[in-house]
């Protein structure tokens, strides 16, 4: 009889029993809301070994690929395969530090009289206390502030795995997906992963859901569009403009901004709150990015600053108050655990950081556990040290001749060819983003006042390390200041102040949007881009 594996644990297998049970018996929490029938599409779980070992799909599951199951729905067949899952709800290691922005606060959603009203709307008689939600929806992160709208205070940060990884890593990917017969699959296991966190956070503290009386979302094109409903196809194709973005060029709208109740989006606070998805930029660049230049106070500043915000898709912002550029650029997961072999997310017991000597290689884990796989700061620290110690070139070849390099013995976890190829690319859709903007914006990098850095990838990476790989700018560390997840605090911001709300809407309509791969030479700096070397950029 073989085992079922899951971290440390191992129970030994029983034929007929379903992956929800197990997890049930390792105490682990799987979202779900239709009693285990198959038919809410919560309960997703990724088979990591031993699919072969379950039933065969359900009809229930056909909108799933490859390793991807519903805990419910798969049972043990075969007791003699090990089996090993994992829950797509898994803790990210929280970055609750970020940019604070001094406001006067001016909550659109206020205690007036006897009454709570979103402006002058009442919507019921005041209970005691007035709560609104911000959510960051990252590709691969989401990301949730509980506030007190009374005290102007967050209460409670939680994020979790952005559950729609079976659609795919990337934007591109989950377009497709959602395009094909599964449409709505994405935005409603978004729903539930949101609704399940509301209500774990609920009972934390003790607050009702219905005393939350407004929420504001942000997030990249896809991902917003996708939860507020809206169809995400003309993202993907020429000119890669979102439907709603495509309205307003047309004049068929005022804003890209959207707003919603929630009882009709699906969310479950307050039935007739309001839910406001911030504005988009241009076509990939959206409400994300809008609310990072509302973090690190771009409406106020005279001094010329970048802004780089690490991800799968990753956004470079340079400008002031009276010029603004953004691009973006499809960097992929690789940098956060996609598409390398022992690649991981920064969950505890990723390898983070990375030193070398001569003979030994030191590394440091997330919660100090065993190491399981590496993560994105992890894996630009070991690239550095591998150029450091010249065990590898700038190319990306190793010196030794191997195919790969083991930086956990024990564990036998490696760093291959085939994945420095893969973060070379990535890395390179950084480099020539980064590039790009700055050459449009005219100005030498020594004369910006400030390079933020943002995102929770972003907050752990050892900066001189990601220069000198060419991940980042060549810019004077002095002028580094990493901002945290400046998405979530400008979304946080714009739901604690209608002033700087109606500011950023007028705000974006500012910003230049580069297209990176109209630019003329892109593909000769995407070659440069690919390798393992300072950015030599120079007007």
């Amino acid at each position: 009889m073989s085992p079922l594996i899951y971290g440390k644990k191992q129970i030994p297998l029983l034929q007929g029993k379903t992956v929800f049970d197990y997890a049930d018996e390792l105490k682990i929490r799987v979202p779900t809301s239709c009693g285990r029938t198959g038919e809410c599409h919560e309960c997703i779980v990724e088979i990591k070994q031993g699919s072969d070992g379950l039933t065969h799909r359900t009809e229930s599951e056909k909108f799933l690929k490859d390793k991807y199951r519903l805990a419910c729905q798969a049972a043990i067949s075969d007791a003699g395969e090990n089996l090993e899952f994992s829950v797509l709800r898994r803790q990210p290691k929280i970055l609750t530090s970020s940019i604070k922005r001094k406001i006067v606060a001016d909550p659109i959603t206020r205690k007036s009289g006897d009454f709570v009203c979103y402006g002058d709307q009442r919507l019921e008689e005041y209970k005691g206390s007035i709560y609104g939600l911000a959510i960051d929806l990252g590709t691969t992160t989401v990301a949730m502030n509980l506030v007190d709208l009374e005290k102007q205070v967050t209460v409670f940060t939680t994020s979790f795995e952005n559950p729609q990884k079976f659609g795919g890593s990337d934007v591109m990917h989950r377009i497709s997906y959602d395009g094909g017969p599964y449409n709505g699959e994405l935005r409603k296991v978004m729903l539930s992963s949101i609704n399940f966190e509301i209500g774990d956070m609920c009972r934390k503290l003790k607050v009702h859901r219905r005393r939350i009386y407004e929420a504001v979302l942000v997030g990249n094109s896809t991902m917003r569009d996708i939860v507020f409903g809206v169809d995400v196809q003309t993202i993907g194709e020429k000119p890669y403009k979102s439907k709603i973005e495509m309205e307003f060029i047309q004049g068929e709208r005022k804003s890209t901004s959207l707003n919603a109740i929630a009882d009709d989006l699906g969310i479950r606070i307050f039935p007739k709150a309001n839910i406001y998805g911030g504005p988009l930029i241009a076509s990939h660049v959206g409400s994300d990015v809008a609310a990072d230049l509302l973090a690190i106070g771009m409406d106020e500043t005279d001094e010329s600053v970048m802004l780089v915000d690490v991800g799968t898709n990753t956004e470079v912002i340079i400008g002031n108050r009276h010029r603004i550029l953004a691009a973006s650029c499809p960097a992929g997961p690789a940098f956060e655990g996609g598409e390398i072999k022992f690649g991981m997310p920064g969950y505890e017991g990723a390898v983070e950081a990375v030193r070398m000597n001569n003979s030994a290689v030191e590394i440091e884990t997330i919660g100090n556990a065993d190491p399981e796989g590496i993560c994105g700061s992890g894996l630009i620290d070991l690239l550095a040290e591998l150029r450091r110690t010249q065990r590898m070139t700038e190319l990306g070849v190793f010196n030794s001749g191997e195919n790969e390099f083991t930086f956990a013995s024990e564990q036998g976890l490696t760093l291959s060819r085939a994945d420095i190829s893969a973060l070379a690319q990535a890395k390179s859709a950084n480099y020539c983003g980064q590039w790009i903007v700055l050459r449009a914006f005219g100005q030498p990098i020594k004369e910006l006042a400030k390079f933020y850095l943002a995102g929770g990838f972003a907050n752990y990476i050892n900066a001189k390390n990601a220069i000198e790989i060419g991940f980042l700018a060549n810019v004077d560390l002095d002028d580094i200041e990493k901002v945290g997840n400046a998405s979530l605090e400008g979304a946080t911001i714009m739901l604690l102040s209608g002033k700087l709300r109606n500011r950023i809407e007028d705000l974006v309509l500012k910003v230049e949007h580069i297209e990176l791969e109209t630019t003329d030479d892109f593909f000769d700096l995407f070659v440069e881009g690919c390798h393992f070397k300072r950015m030599d950029f120079k007007l």
